[in-house]
């Protein structure tokens, strides 16, 4: 086998990415993605691309926050595991994929070999999500009328929130920041997003039930890909009620008036009480997302 060379792209030389077979349908999943041609990187043997990662971030960003495409050819495992070994950032890999993929042989196939390859690289199965994609052709969920709901614009208000909500948490990557520095970081890293979010904090809201006590959050959001169910929290007094799915039919309502032509959301595929409350909303699940995440190489 002839040596394999991994390079980085440049404006000039981009299009070297799109030389490679698509059978995940990444490309289409990514019409509306931003990528620098500085973050993309190919692994070529005898002048193919046999393996291909898109590295990204915000438009603010000095280094990527994620990588959110790679393809790995048949049998070009190890170059996979190459391509990401060697680049210059450790950042959590996101792998998108259609649904059902599990029952197609094919689907089924490639998604594995880049499985293999991150695995190969140093990364490990961090959680498996539910992509999914509401239109207004599925109707507005009904507003059940039970919560009361006002912007707060005081952080504190929401930090505090958020370490009650995670303290009972199911979602994979607030625990993993948990068990890195306690309740604190999980909380501080959700408010970090969503001020690193391109959306207006004003948006943000708080829930009481109508004896003024506190029953959640909800935080719409727009990424730079669209409108999103940002964060969805009912703290832990309060849970028992279903009052997450009167948050997430608000934080739908909320996007929809404020210009939102489709709203993505997502959630832990082990989350099946939000999987519930999604598809009770109208939300039909359009993807699976598998996270990745490094882990020591020594």
């Amino acid at each position: 086998m002839t040596e394999l060379v991994i390079r980085a792209l440049t404006e000039s030389d981009a299009h070297l990415f799109d030389a490679h077979p698509d059978p995940l349908g990444a490309r289409e999943g990514h019409r509306q993605t931003r990528f620098r041609p500085e973050w993309k990187r190919v692994a070529l043997r005898d002048g193919d691309v046999v393996a291909r990662g898109a590295w990204w971030g915000g438009p603010d960003d000095s280094e990527p926050l994620n990588i959110n495409w790679f393809d790995v050819a048949d049998g070009e495992e190890e170059a996979g595991a190459e391509l990401l070994r060697s680049a210059p950032w450790r950042v959590e890999l996101e792998i998108n994929l259609p649904g059902g993929w599990r029952d197609d042989p094919a689907l089924k196939a490639a998604a594995e070999a880049r499985f293999n390859a991150a695995r190969a690289a140093g990364y490990e199965l961090l959680v498996e999500r539910f992509l999914y994609r509401w239109t207004p052709d599925l109707g507005l969920p009904e507003r059940p009328g039970r919560l009361r709901f006002s912007a707060e614009p005081d952080d504190a208000v929401f930090f505090d929130a958020l370490r009650r909500i995670h303290s009972v948490t199911l979602d994979a990557h607030a625990l993993r920041d948990i068990e890195e520095g306690g309740l604190d970081k999980a909380a501080q890293e959700e408010l970090d997003f969503f001020h690193w979010c391109p959306s207006p904090r004003e948006w943000w809201q708080v829930a009481h039930t109508p004896e003024g006590d506190l029953a959640g959050i909800h935080i719409p959001a727009h990424n730079p890909s669209g409108p999103t169910v940002g964060f969805i929290g009912v703290v832990p007094e309060q849970r028992g009620h279903g009052y997450a799915y009167d948050l997430l039919s608000e934080c739908t309502h909320v996007l929809v008036e404020q210009g939102a032509e489709f709203v993505t959301g997502a959630t832990d595929q082990g989350n099946f009480p939000m999987a519930a409350n999604f598809a009770r909303a109208g939300y039909p699940v359009v993807k699976e997302r598998i996270n990745f995440h490094g882990v020591s190489q020594e």
